[in-house]
């Protein structure tokens, strides 16, 4: 089965020119993506986020 169209309004709200996904669409994916979406249902967000990325932690010598 194809994957349904997305409708505005449900899935999406566009806001100062820019796509921005609702929590029911989100909730209907499944999974967060760690993006830090606006109306992200599963709690996520950036400044939780504080931990360093591989490429951030440097070795002390």
């Amino acid at each position: 089965m194809p994957p349904s169209k997305l409708e505005e309004g449900r899935d999406y709200v566009v806001e100062d020119g820019m796509f921005v996904f609702t929590a029911e669409y989100l909730l209907r994916r499944g999974h967060c993506c760690q993006s830090g979406c606006r109306h992200c249902p599963y709690g996520f967000s950036k400044e939780q986020d504080e931990s360093p990325s591989r490429e951030e932690i440097v070795p002390i010598s």
